[in-house]
């Protein structure tokens, strides 16, 4: 593994997005969740690590302001979904599939 770090919050994802890097560490929710959310609304998912368990969770809130419309769209939710999937299978030694943004 090529870790580097410490880097610049205020470049780092940018320069994730740009493909500079495979992946970006944020040790804080507020660090990193900001930028995630300007450059990938509706696509992030998010994962808790050091758990006993999986834990994904879409990359958005809760969107009370247009719940019950009729109007919400799915998608992030299935990804999280895949992500958890794809996971626990890695963890029962099953091959991984192909998870769609991912």
């Amino acid at each position: 593994m090529n870790a580097i770090g410490p880097v610049p919050a205020d470049t780092v994802f940018y320069k994730t997005k740009q493909g500079m890097y495979d992946l970006t560490i944020a040790l804080y929710h507020d660090q990193g969740l900001g930028a995630v959310k300007l450059l990938g609304f509706g696509t992030v998912v998010t994962l808790l690590v050091g758990l006993p368990f999986i834990r994904t969770s879409t990359g958005h809130g809760t969107a009370f302001d247009i719940a019950g419309k009729g109007i919400a769209d799915h998608k992030n939710l299935l990804e999280s979904i895949k992500v958890a999937a794809d996971l626990g299978g890695r963890r029962r030694g099953a091959a991984p599939r192909a998870v769609a943004g991912a």
